[in-house]
């Protein structure tokens, strides 16, 4: 009995090891998918073309830049051309933002802020805004990082 006891507690013991193994590898797979080297200039970005849906603004253009392995959020640039509006609206996740080139407005629950280069913005979830960039020849360039999967959810 003493020996199919052992045999048991050696075979949970191994279940167990087996199993912080497998979660372990996939921790490391991941970290290293994560961490992987990416070097992307702006002025070599792959832009999609211009859009044209309601509610978005009317010539926004992306350029993806990565897709976190884990939670799927994606990193990508994203151009508003002068004179744009995006209407209010949320997200699921949390996103980070930092402009690059160009001036605008955002809107974050009730308050207003103006936007340069160098500005940086958590939106968190769920929190209405929208954007604004002011008429004239030069567009707004940002970089985005979502926490998760992009989605709009539009506010009436």
């Amino acid at each position: 009995m003493k020996k199919t006891g052992i045999t048991v507690g050696v075979l949970r013991c191994s279940l167990l090891a087996l199993s912080f193994m497998a979660i372990f590898t996939k921790n490391i797979q991941a970290q290293t998918q994560e961490q992987a080297a990416q070097v992307i200039n702006i002025q070599d970005a792959e832009w999609g073309p211009p859009g044209n849906s309601p509610q978005f603004p009317s010539g926004v253009r992306t350029s993806q830049l990565g897709v976190h392995p884990e939670h799927g959020g994606p990193s990508y640039f994203s151009r508003f051309p002068a004179g744009s509006h995006f209407d209010l609206h949320w997200h699921t996740h949390a996103e980070y933002v930092v402009v690059l080139s160009g001036k605008g407005t955002i809107v974050l629950g009730e308050d207003s802020h103006e936007l340069s280069p160098g500005s940086y913005i958590v939106i968190p979830a769920k929190l209405n805004h929208s954007w604004d960039v002011p008429d004239g020849d030069t567009e707004l360039v940002i970089l985005v990082k979502r926490d998760g999967p992009a989605d709009f959810n539009f506010v009436d």
